[in-house]
């Protein structure tokens, strides 16, 4: 009978769900309102330049179209133009090569340049450091272009003005005082780690190749993004330096600027669309593959140990 009453649970009805009607208060819903109405306003200031220069690159008409959004006749002659009609306005092929090596050169020293100062500044200790790192802020606080007169003229001396050489050693040279993320950074690695390797006889470098480089995939990718991007997109120094008459030498952002000279506007316009969406493509998708990364190395520099 006692397991006749033990195979047999009591059913238990659960009382029904009252479903609950939320209160809104109304001061938080027209903040809510004023937010998304701001938010989608400075959304469109951002995104409708981006979507008509998309929409002209792919325009039948050659010149300025200011008066319609949409082009009247699509066509993809603009991007097939870049490549094929070259001439001394137009050289997209020989600017993006010359972008992309000053980029990638660029990239390899800065990084190296980057990586090395914030871990001098971060673990290692020496007379003069919070003096070298307080002048490091300081310098950062002036505007880059006060020091584009002495730059050139010192180029000019050294006979590295017209040179790819010369862009370069001016992008890596001040690399080095974008340290403070990287230093941020490394303060979060422990240092009971750093001791351990000294103590087995590491030196400062094999402490930083071997120890902290491994820990560091985050700020290195980066730094990499950072150094590759200041160069790729930058136009005032290229602008000053690069002072060639030939369209061969120019970089990117210099000879997409002289398609909109005056006696070139009506004719490279569109072309010039077409050519500042194929430069942005790379950007669009080095970020989107790297976000990842990007957003821990941000996130982790910005917590000290």
């Amino acid at each position: 009978m006692s397991q006749h009453m033990q195979s047999n649970p009591v059913l238990v009805a659960k009382p029904p769900r009252v479903k609950t009607k939320r209160h809104i208060n109304p001061r938080f819903l027209s903040e809510d309102i004023v937010r998304h109405t701001v938010l989608a306003l400075l959304a469109a200031i951002w995104l409708v330049p981006i979507l008509w220069l998309v929409c002209t690159s792919f325009s039948a008409y050659q010149g300025r179209n200011i008066l319609r959004f949409f082009p009247q006749e699509w066509s993809l002659a603009n991007y097939g133009r870049l490549f094929t009609d070259t001439d001394s306005v137009s050289n997209f092929p020989s600017w993006f090569t010359n972008t992309f090596i000053v980029a990638c050169f660029t990239c390899v020293i800065s990084s190296l340049f980057v990586l090395m100062i914030a871990y001098a500044m971060s673990c290692m200790r020496f007379r003069g450091r919070k003096a070298l790192m307080n002048t490091g802020v300081l310098l950062g606080l002036f505007p880059g272009f006060l020091t584009m007169i002495c730059i050139y003229y010192i180029l000019k001396e050294l006979k590295l003005t017209d040179t790819h050489a010369g862009l370069i050693m001016v992008y890596a040279g001040s690399s080095g005082l974008g340290y403070l993320i990287a230093k941020g950074f490394f303060d979060t690695i422990s240092r009971s780690m750093i001791e351990a390797a000294k103590l087995d006889g590491a030196t400062e470098a094999a402490v930083f190749w071997k120890v902290i480089l491994p820990l560091s995939r985050p700020i290195i990718v980066y730094t990499v993004i950072s150094s590759f991007l200041t160069p790729w997109m930058d136009f005032i120094f290229s602008n000053i330096i690069i002072k060639s008459r030939l369209s061969a030498d120019w970089t990117v952002a210099v000879g997409l600027f002289n398609m909109l000279h005056k006696s070139s506007v009506n004719t490279y316009f569109s072309r010039f669309c077409a050519g500042g969406v194929l430069v942005s493509i790379p950007i669009s998708i080095l970020f989107v593959i790297m976000q990842k990364f990007y957003v821990e190395s941000v996130t982790g520099g910005s917590v000290k140990g």
